[in-house]
């Protein structure tokens, strides 16, 4: 029994898979406005900020680089190999769960977030956003999952 504790479900792999392509999208996406925030390079009108807080794409570009694509990249390792991160340990509000299964539900939350916001300040819904808030959905599910749950669990 002990030894199926020890191994990783599906559910655990595909958590994994999902935080290394959110991130590795949300990183590139992120650098890319940083590099341009003219919105340029990857063909966005700066018209789309009219309604935003910011002139230019520089301060989202640099939100998505860091919350959802550094971030769940951080998360992904932690995943798989139960990295002992002190400081993340202090925003774990689920102190009988591994920091990085908490981190999980709030990158869920993040790109919920992330994704209204944008549809908030566009003024409409593209089908991209419906995917985004899709995936975001995706990561509180499975995360919530009974068998991710165990195998992330502390016992103490």
């Amino acid at each position: 029994m002990e030894k199926n504790l020890n191994k990783k479900s599906f559910a655990c792999k595909f958590l994994i898979i999902i935080q290394i392509l959110l991130g590795v999208g949300a990183f590139f996406g992120g650098l890319l406005l940083i590099i341009d925030p003219s919105g340029n390079l990857m063909s966005m009108p700066i018209s789309l900020l009219d309604e935003a807080p910011f002139s230019n794409f520089l301060i989202p570009g640099i939100i998505l680089l860091v919350v959802l694509g550094i971030i769940p990249l951080v998360v992904s390792f932690a995943l798989i190999t139960k990295w002992n991160l002190g400081a993340a340990n202090s925003l774990n509000i689920f102190a009988k769960m591994h920091w990085s299964w908490t981190y999980s539900l709030y990158i869920g939350f993040a790109l919920i977030i992330w994704i209204t916001l944008e549809t908030f300040f566009l003024k409409e819904v593209a089908l991209v956003h419906l995917l985004y808030i899709g995936i975001g959905l995706t990561i509180q599910a499975v995360t919530l999952l009974p068998s991710v749950q165990q195998y992330y669990s502390q016992k103490g």
